[in-house]
């Protein structure tokens, strides 16, 4: 900080003065220190310290876990006191996570606001997942990690893309890159990953079209003015081969280069499946100035795999066969994805505003086939197979520029955000049905479903065959007002318009349409005390008739009006200490303008289908004690149809929404280099489709890892996974897709940092 504080002494009392954070927030535990001066302060529960000083002049150095120190120039002036207000910002690397101590769990700031916001000033139910907890469970993929977020599940996704159900609401596009748009269909990696942000409820104003029931937002490692090499390796049960490089190294203070890097080569439980997937993904960062950051990043990733889509069902179940078994050909049943993001980011700080531009551009090459189990026929000793294959490149440019800053008017602080997106997509899709013969049903005995299938791919009428490309522009405001130290208002608003023009390479048809969308949100937060916050909200967000994968566009759907959401939303939220938060959630989300059939003309469509999700959602994340880190949480949804779809009537369960949930996981240090962790995952029973003819069973799985530190630099881990050997179904595509979970499993790692 450049400006002269000016406070007024008196002989009888110290310099006095109060430290907070950018949303007037008091830091507990903040050190203040006189520059050239001896000793130090310790700010009290509500920010305020004080020192005992004559009249002159000074620089007060104030530090805070989390925060950017700040130097303070001080004249201190014979007279009455004025305390002396510090107001610490988060680092210039926003994306970094505040940890308290080594394995803690809690992260308290995420990308919901673009502003830098602590979590318990957020109106809205936030879930994130940190670096740390993601090394201590072993996760690798998006389904790992959402198995502890309340209120969200992984459909199968054909098994070969992440197709995560948030309130109710299966989608394949609402993913984001560090605050921009990741939307192609793939199976994502943790390799180069921070932490992972579950925001859920509409969050149009923030991340555009979609988002309907939340997003999932990646952040990235971004390199450090420190120097950090990693390597881990990791092997274990069914052929699984593993290793990371996390590389870091800094030029003085002005530039840092990092590189992550991931190779996998592993075998599955089940027959004849196994993966191959590789990354690199350098990134730089520049500090010319004090005030001026440059961020460049890439990363090449290849993901290769067998596509398994489990196994039927039968009598309404999963059927009773050996959870191993692969139903289809193996050989026909792959997918590859070649994925290409390069992406570039300038922040600079002009006093108490920040402005940020961001350009991400994406190419990806994406196919996968399959041939996979139908219905067991009535005589119970064959089953269908069916197959297809489906082909895509899509390539993405977005720009976002965003300003936020912090000013009043009268009594009430302002933390004001405007900003633009602008983009663009291309598409181009093909998908090809497989047939047996001329049948598009392959018959095969269950006692050998899995076998080499003859089978040809041609385009028929209803594959999709075009070339689709759309162009985003939106403008947004929103303001974070302080009107007193117990309340706080956010009210903002984003114009968004989004066109897509399709066109037929069958026939030549061109089809497009043209959504200009407004989405509002308002939240309201009453903070009695600091550390606690009570909310009410209401966020909007549409999702357009051409879809999220934009595969097709009709002649009715181009006439049709976006789906909207409605997210009202009440909670609370409770930092129990500085390491440990609590949150719980209310909500009501209404998915309205969905197809039906026109009762009085069954040829026609109109929009008067809707479904809604009423839910709870309790979470705990951070640290008990010194030794006890936690992470879980609770979810009862109720997610059904209120009038009739095209899919389903008034009344029907939604698909993949258990009625409870619950995740609970806990690492204990019994010692300072042996640490002990143990995880518990229940599921209540869920429908596989719409239509609610299959059930998949309750479930409770148990997890267990045992944690070493054999020196300073050098750790080891084993983790289990099902340690019981229970027998489960967590998900499903359709009623004869369903994923069995993994038996009894151990992964054994080795991580060295040098």
């Amino acid at each position: 900080m450049s400006f002269l504080v000016e406070a007024e002494a008196a002989q009888s009392q110290p310099l006095q003065g109060v430290v907070l954070d950018a949303t007037r927030r008091p830091i507990a535990g903040a050190t203040v220190k006189v520059k050239a001066g001896a000793g130090q302060r310790t700010t009290d529960a509500e920010g305020r310290f004080q020192f005992p000083l004559g009249a002159g002049q000074y620089v007060l150095v104030v530090e805070a876990e989390g925060f950017r120190a700040a130097e303070v120039p001080v004249n201190f002036r014979s007279g009455a006191t004025a305390p002396v207000e510090v107001v610490l910002q988060l680092p210039e690397n926003r994306e970094t996570i505040t940890v308290t101590e080594a394995g803690a769990y809690q992260v308290t700031a995420a990308s919901a606001t673009k502003t830098p916001t602590p979590l318990l000033d957020v109106p809205q139910a936030i879930t994130a997942i940190s670096q740390e907890l993601i090394r201590d469970q072993a996760m690798q993929n998006m389904a790992d990690v959402v198995r502890y977020v309340p209120g969200i599940t992984m459909a199968q996704g054909e098994g070969h893309r992440d197709a995560p159900v948030l309130r109710g609401n299966v989608t394949t596009s609402d993913f984001y890159l560090n605050g921009v748009r990741d939307d192609v269909q793939y199976l994502r990696d943790l390799y180069n990953v921070e932490r992972v942000e579950a925001v859920k409820g509409a969050n149009a104003l923030t991340f555009g079209r979609g988002g309907g029931g939340g997003v999932i937002n990646r952040v990235t490692k971004q390199p450090q003015f420190t120097p950090y090499r990693e390597i881990s390796l990791q092997g274990g049960s069914f052929g699984n081969r593993r290793g990371t490089v996390d590389l870091g190294h800094s030029y003085g203070s002005l530039a840092a280069f990092r590189l992550n890097g991931v190779y996998e080569n592993s075998n599955s439980f089940r027959h004849d499946v196994g993966l191959e997937r590789y990354g690199l993904a350098p990134t730089v960062s520049l500090r010319p100035k004090d005030n001026l950051q440059v961020r460049m990043a890439y990363e090449y990733f290849v993901d290769g795999r067998t596509v398994d889509r489990g196994v039927p069902s039968l009598d309404g179940r999963p059927l009773a066969t050996s959870r191993s078994t692969f139903f289809g050909d193996p050989a026909q049943s792959r997918s590859n994805a070649t994925v290409h993001l390069g992406s570039g980011a300038v922040e600079w700080q002009l006093g108490q505003w920040t402005l940020r531009n961001t350009t991400l551009v994406g190419d990806y090459d994406k196919y996968y086939g399959n041939i996979f189990a139908g219905s067991v026929l009535s005589n119970r000793t064959q089953v269908n197979l069916n197959g297809y294959d489906n082909g895509t490149v899509r390539r993405n440019v977005f720009n976002q520029t965003d300003a936020s800053g912090t000013f009043r008017t009268g009594r009430f602080r302002h933390t004001l955000l405007v900003g633009t997106e602008f983009g663009r997509q291309r598409t181009t899709n093909l998908r090809r049905t497989a047939l047996f013969g001329g049948s598009t049903n392959f018959v095969a005995p269950l006692a050998n479903p899995n076998l080499v299938v003859p089978a040809d791919f041609v385009t028929r009428a209803n594959d999709a065959n075009n070339d689709a490309t759309n162009h985003i522009a939106a403008t947004f405001v929103q303001d974070q007002v302080e009107i007193n130290k117990y309340l706080q208002v956010v009210a903002g608003v984003r114009f968004e318009r989004f066109t897509v023009d399709v066109r037929n390479r069958r026939n030549g048809a061109e089809l497009g349409r043209e959504d200009n969308l407004a989405a509002p949100r308002l939240g309201v937060v009453v903070k009695p005390v600091a550390n606690l916050s009570l909310y009410g909200s209401y966020s909007v967000s549409f999702l357009p008739s051409a879809g999220d994968q934009f595969s097709s566009l009709s002649a009715t759907e181009s006439t049709l009006r976006p789906e909207r959401f409605n997210n009202y939303e009440v909670g609370a939220k409770y930092d129990w200490s500085r390491r440990l938060s609590l949150t719980a959630a209310l909500y009501r989300l209404d998915r309205n303008n969905a197809t039906a059939v026109d009762p009085n003309n069954p040829g026609l469509l109109v929009q008067t289908g809707s479904q809604r999700t009423n839910g709870l959602e309790i979470g705990i994340q951070g640290s008990v004690t010194r030794r006890w880190q936690i992470s879980g949480g609770f979810a009862a949804q109720d997610a059904f149809i209120v009038s009739a779809t095209t899919a389903a009537p008034a009344g029907r369960k939604v698909p993949l929404v258990p009625n409870q949930q619950f995740s609970l996981w806990n690492q204990y240090r019994l010692h300072p280099r042996w640490s002990v962790g143990l995880g518990a995952i229940y599921q209540a029973p869920l429908f596989a489709t719409i239509d609610n003819r299959v059930s998949l069973p309750a479930f409770t799985r148990w997890d267990l890892a045992n944690f070493f530190q054999i020196t300073e630099g050098v750790r080891f881990q084993a983790n289990i996974e099902n340690l019981f050997n229970r027998t489960y179904f967590p998900t499903a595509h359709n009623n004869n897709n369903i994923l069995p979970g993994a038996p009894f499993t151990l992964r054994l790692g080795l991580v060295a940092s040098f």
